[in-house]
């Protein structure tokens, strides 16, 4: 170069400078991920279409027919379905994700968000009740926490699979203000609640829920709840609920919900809907005419449901509620007592009662079937009735019951049948109903093998697909996709998520509608379901080829009132929120 100019010298440099830069730029992969010739289901309910879809490192950049340039990773997709992925719309995966990182029986099925609570919430907690909840773990906690914020920020450092969310719990504010006893809380004390519920939405909860068939929830009254809810409501919140009765004041708990909803401005939902006892049945089509009703009246009412003819809960929802004030201890302690013994027996035997019998919804012991158990020697009662245990024992069934109890030191895990199939196939066919399994994500293996589970931990979203798409055609693929998607991200103003859209966060599930399927039963639970192949997090993929990666994409998904974004901060009325009727 030494004939050469210097000006032409430094046109030269600049000339292969902008030649490598080009080199660079046409190499370098346009995006991270392509999900390529699928069918892609985008969420909206809308016919599907074959195509790509592109993501740049947490987010959608591409959906359409074929996308242009490089991608560092190809996930093929062609013969199958392409959906965003599936939202949990009521988990119990709050502390199974503390010990079970990966949630397998969740991430299988292509769950990519866990929307976590009943009732109960990680915070706000006092001394005494962190010291109660550290107890019931076998081994420590990775970390310590007092507020619901501190518990979810905790356990997206620790790392795991799945996005979560979750509610504040009605009962965990009562417990904080007024402990486990039956009394109604002053005017000071419900404001004092009222700023914890502020306290947790600014934190990142989605609202409030509620367990009203438990203790001590059930102790609240509608104006309680309301007081509770409109505070929900000011944070951009929706009012959840187990209501007060699936049985025979069903309809009675549905207004209450409904009456909750008015008052507080908020969108309500109906956590599992279900009416239980053949006398019941019936009842599920008025309830549902209540809800069109309400809705038309422009209050904002939604439900979820599990696919499934059992509830599971525990042996205690069929003994009355005033044996069981106080706690577990003092619940034992009174048994012992020959009197208030009979006294129980004579109540579980009675055919109406204002508490919420399960038993009887059932039809009785033959209905209950034993779950799951704290100590290893009664573990070999699962799978059997507790007609079955009563007959082994010689003695009643109530005091088979009582018996179980006392000897578990817990609540003993049942499953009542006492729901109606065709009951399940006319909600599911409610455009408003999501889906939500109700128990925790975890993986088959180690101790939990050695506990019973309800086959909806491992079944309910495949088994949507399966029963009701595939099997009874009561929903379309494209229907049941925006049922697990943009339907419960809608609902609980989840901005972002629950579509297949640019600019959206990357949560895709890649499945076979024509084989996917549920394999867990009651007898045999613990059995993944099958035909999903891939689930990406974030942008980064958690299931690859039908197997759990070693990566922990998943994060703590806030609600509208958290302080840390933009517009955060709750407001002086809920009607100063924009809401998704």
């Amino acid at each position: 170069m030494t004939n050469i100019s210097r000006g032409s010298k430094i046109a030269l440099v600049v000339a292969l400078a902008l030649a490598s830069a080009s080199c660079s730029r046409e190499s370098a992969p346009a995006y991270d991920i392509v999900v390529a010739g699928g069918t892609i289901y985008d969420g909206s309910g809308g016919e599907p279409f074959v195509g790509d879809v592109a993501v740049k490192g947490d987010r959608i950049v591409y959906v359409g027919p074929k996308a242009e340039g490089k991608a560092t990773q190809v996930i093929q997709a062609k013969g199958k379905a392409v959906a965003p992925g599936f939202i949990n719309s009521m988990s119990h995966a709050t502390y199974s994700l503390l010990t079970d990182r990966s949630a397998e029986s969740d991430l299988r099925q292509g769950i990519t968000l866990e929307v976590m609570g009943e009732g109960g919430s990680p915070g706000p907690l006092t001394d005494a009740m962190a010291a109660k909840a550290v107890a019931d773990f076998s081994t420590p906690p990775p970390f310590q926490w007092r507020t619901f914020g501190e518990y979810m920020e905790g356990v997206e450092k620790l790392g795991v699979s799945v996005n979560f969310a979750g509610w504040v719990g009605a009962t965990t504010v009562r417990s904080h203000v007024l402990g486990d006893e039956h009394v109604k809380p002053t005017p000071e004390q419900l404001q004092q609640m009222g700023q914890l519920v502020r306290g947790a939405m600014e934190e990142g909860a989605l609202g409030l829920s509620t367990a009203l068939i438990y203790l001590p929830g059930l102790f609240a009254d509608v104006d309680e709840l309301s007081a509770l809810a409109t505070e929900s409501g000011k944070c951009g919140g929706m009012y959840v609920s187990h209501m007060r009765s699936e049985g025979d004041h069903f309809i009675e708990a549905l207004d209450e919900l409904i009456e909750i909803a008015r008052r507080s401005q908020a969108p309500a939902e109906v956590f599992h809907i279900k009416v239980g006892d053949p006398k019941n049945w019936p009842k599920m089509d008025t309830a549902l005419k209540r809800i069109r009703a309400a809705r038309k009246q422009g209050v904002r009412i939604t439900a979820d449901m599990y696919t499934y003819p059992a509830s599971g809960t525990g042996m205690t929802a069929s003994m009355p509620p005033w044996v069981q004030e106080g706690g577990p201890e003092q619940f034992r302690a009174r048994l012992k007592d020959p009197k208030i013994r009979a006294r129980v027996i004579a109540e579980m035997r009675e055919p109406v009662t204002e508490w919420e019998n399960v038993m009887r919804g059932a039809g009785g012991a033959k209905g209950v079937m034993l779950a799951s158990f704290k100590k290893e020697s009664l573990r070999p009662l699962i799978g059997k009735t507790l007609a079955e245990v009563a007959e082994m024992r010689g003695v009643s069934a109530e005091e088979a019951a009582l018996q179980l109890v006392e000897e578990d030191e817990s609540r003993v895990g049942v499953f009542y049948f006492t729901m109606s199939e065709e009951n399940l196939k006319q909600q599911i066919q409610e455009p408003y109903v999501s889906f939500g399994s109700d128990a925790p994500a975890v993986t088959a293996a180690g101790e939990v093998l050695k506990s019973g589970a309800h086959p909806r931990t491992y079944g309910t979203f495949a088994r949507v697909f399966a029963k009701f798409v595939r099997e009874d055609k009561l929903l379309t693929v494209q229907e049941a996709v925006r049922r697990l998607t943009s339907l419960p991200a809608a609902n609980y103003s989840l901005s972002d998520r629950g579509s297949l859209k640019t600019g959206y966060f990357a949560d895709i599930v890649v499945f076979d509608p024509a084989t996917i399927q549920d394999h867990a039963t009651y007898v045999d639970p613990h059995r993944y379901s099958t035909g999903v192949s891939d689930v990406v997090v974030n942008g980064v993929p958690a299931l690859a080829n039908g197997e759990p990666t070693t990566a922990r994409p998943g994060r703590f998904v806030r609600g509208r009132a958290w302080t840390g974004r933009e517009g955060g901060g709750c407001k002086a009325s809920a009607s100063e929120w924009s809401w998704v009727g």
